[in-house]
């Protein structure tokens, strides 16, 4: 009866064809339900293992293995990805063990549901360790990270193994003598940072080994060349290895050929997320793809070197890193040729002007070719444990062009991979030449605006003028008159004379304030006070205010902070401002007509300055637009001076606002940071 069910369960799981054809291959196959019962052994899978058929079937596949662990992570990972290659160990019917290389799939049904497992497996004398069934091939195939590695020149590092008595440094030793000779894509993808395979072969086993785990591979390899091939080691990562965790790592040595000095390694694990390694795979590529042709420069770096250095000179207990730097240069030039750029973008190439990414490649010193000292804040900032870091500075191309850049740096951070800092490069020689051309135009605007009012302040500056040049000639026909009387009152001609001198001095003075506000030109700053420069910028305006019979009164809080800023460009604001109030005052014929200002002091050092009149006010409607350029509701007005009040008041840190006063009256208050250095006037 036993025999009967057997058969039946063959049948259901293979057709009378195929059941027929696995029974005639040379490889072992065998089917499984998802729970891993066994539900087929075909003829070759008796001689492999020993096992018939009969003792076989109906048990799970766990109970061959001897380590259910490792059995039972395999199973997990060949339900989650659907497939499964490597070497294993079954044990046999006269209880030794034997090594296979297996392939297992997922099997599926019409509607896409898993339905059963199959297996295929060869014997591991010439699976895995024979070099004529091409096991590189294999390896490129597997779902499992595959290495294939040259330990050749690794035998002193060995030997100082077998002296040590298996200390960390000697561990480094070994990794770092081990090379990679080949990796398949699975390797690259979780180990591999952002480097391709070409870019890992021949390169250390510990530039691309996670250091958490350096130990237990080492521990293997010393493992391995102490014993004859074909044995295999295996053992389970306790730590995060990469992008796996619960690692399970097989190694083994191939036979024949004379090839005692190459390591295959295979890696099995879970990786971080729920994705499949179909989905992880292209996750990876959209990366790659949006990272290559992103319209930003950038640079992947590898600057584990240097952390190292960091993390030494941190247990050393030092803690001024720019100190350190300042007396050691050379640590500097060494990180500029041990930092190392592993990767770049289309755009990097095309900023550097160079032939291809390849010669983006290898030490950053050529990053910093212009800007030399760029390198050490950078290093700071490393030490320091920024996340990022940014600075302005210029580059020196392939093609000897000099480029104005922004410099950002992005520092990894636990558990980020410490290979992985990235550096952006963004031109801004173009926005530099465009903000140099803004600055201009708007200093062109400002002294257009200057020589607006002056125009419009014409009658009052040619009184102003006029007032001290007729003091001086009637001054000068008294004194002429006095001379030709006997005797000669010289005290007289005295006081006469100095009435000149002083009329001339004041003629001279306006005529200097007018200069100095059509000039142009950079500007500057100097500690002010303000009610100074309010009573200067008054001279201008004076006439105008006499004659048309307008009060103006000024009170200034004695405790106001002096400033730091341009006597001739806050002259300006204020002339403007008083300017607007006038014309207020005359376009509403009021009666009444008073312009009031306020120097005072406010919170955190600010000086504050208030200037209403008594006029209709601002139409709600404009009050959001005054400081507009061109904006104005004069019908002549070019509706820049505002505009100009509001840049150089922005330009001196501080803040302008204007707004209708609740008695009536437009109002405009500005702020001005005080100077951190001079005390308020007595």
């Amino acid at each position: 009866m036993a025999e009967k069910r057997l058969t039946a369960i063959d049948r259901s799981i293979l057709p009378a064809a195929g059941q027929e054809l696995a029974d005639l291959v040379s490889d072992s196959v065998i089917v499984c339900d998802l729970q891993g019962v066994i539900r087929y052994w075909n003829a070759a899978s008796e001689t492999l293992y020993g096992w018939p058929a009969m003792a076989a079937v109906g048990r799970g596949i766990a109970e061959f293995s001897p380590s259910s662990s490792l059995e039972a992570e395999h199973w997990r990972r060949l339900l989650r990805e659907g497939h499964w290659h490597g070497p294993i160990r079954r044990r046999t019917s006269k209880g030794s063990q034997v090594t296979a290389l297996v392939r297992r799939v997922v099997r599926h049904d019409h509607a896409a549901q898993p339905v059963e497992i199959v297996e295929y497996g060869r014997s591991g004398a010439i699976g895995i360790a024979g070099a004529d069934v091409g096991t590189l091939a294999h390896l490129h195939a597997s779902g499992a990270a595959c290495w294939e590695l040259d330990t050749s020149g690794a035998s002193a590092a060995v030997a100082a193994l077998a002296i040590s008595g298996h200390r960390s440094a000697a561990f480094d030793d070994l990794l770092a003598t081990t090379r990679i000779v080949d990796v398949n894509q699975r390797a690259v993808r979780l180990f591999g940072g952002n480097a391709s395979r070409e870019h890992m072969i021949g390169q250390p086993l510990a530039s691309f080994w996670p250091r958490e785990s350096g130990c237990d591979l080492a521990r293997i390899l010393l493992e391995l060349a102490a014993r004859r091939p074909p044995e295999i080691v295996e053992k389970r990562l306790p730590e995060a290895t990469g992008l796996l965790r619960d690692a399970a790592l097989t190694a083994w040595r191939p036979v024949g050929r004379g090839r005692t000095d190459t390591v295959f390694l295979m890696i099995h694990g879970a990786t971080g997320d729920d994705r499949t390694a179909w989905e992880l795979q292209a996750s990876e590529e959209r990366y790659r793809k949006l990272i290559h042709n992103m319209p930003t420069a950038l640079w992947q770096i590898d600057a584990r070197a240097t952390g190292e250095i960091f993390d030494r000179l941190k247990g050393e207990g030092l803690t001024d890193i720019e100190a350190f730097l300042d007396q050691h240069p050379e640590l500097i030039e060494l990180g500029k040729d041990i930092i190392r750029i592993t990767d770049v973008n289309h755009k990097a190439v095309s900023l550097f002007q160079s032939r291809n990414a390849a010669e983006l490649l290898g030490p950053v010193r050529y990053l910093f070719a212009a800007t030399p000292e760029a390198a050490k804040r950078v290093m700071v900032a490393h030490f320091e444990g920024r996340r990022n870091y940014t600075e302005q500075a210029r580059i020196l191309t392939f093609g000897g062009e000099l480029r104005d850049v922004l410099i950002c740096v992005t520092f990894p951070m636990p558990p980020e991979q410490l290979d992985t800092t990235f550096l952006t490069i963004e031109d801004i020689t173009e926005r530099l030449r465009i903000e140099a051309q803004l600055r201009q135009h708007q200093a062109d605007h400002a002294q257009a605006a200057r020589i607006s009012t002056l125009a419009e302040l014409a009658t009052s500056i040619a009184h102003e003028v006029k007032q001290p040049l007729s003091a001086i000639v009637t001054n000068a026909e008294t004194s002429l008159r006095w001379l030709s009387r006997e005797p000669v009152n010289t005290e007289k001609l005295r006081q006469l004379t100095g009435r000149i001198i002083s009329s001339a001095r004041r003629a001279s003075d306006i005529i200097q304030h007018v200069r100095s506000m059509a000039q142009s030109g950079e500007w500057e700053r100097v500690a002010l006070d303000l009610r100074d420069v309010v009573e200067e910028a008054l001279l201008f305006v004076h006439h105008d205010i006499e004659s048309k019979h307008i009060e103006l009164t000024i009170a200034a809080d004695p405790a106001r902070p002096k400033i730091l800023g341009n006597r001739v460009q806050l002259q300006q604001v204020i002339v403007n401002l008083v300017v607007n109030g006038i014309q207020a005052l005359c376009d509403a014929r009021s009666a009444e007509r008073r312009i009031q200002i306020c120097l005072d002091a406010d919170v955190g050092n600010a000086l504050r300055f208030f200037i209403r009149d008594s006029g209709p006010g601002i139409a709600l409607q404009d009050l959001e637009r005054v400081f507009e350029s061109f904006f104005t509701t004069k019908i002549e007005g070019m509706g820049i001076g505002l505009a100009v009040c509001h840049s150089i008041i922005s330009a001196h840190g501080g803040r302008i606002e204007a707004s209708n006063h609740p008695g009536g009256g437009a109002c405009f208050r500005f702020w001005l940071p005080g100077a951190p250095s001079c005390r308020p006037p007595a």
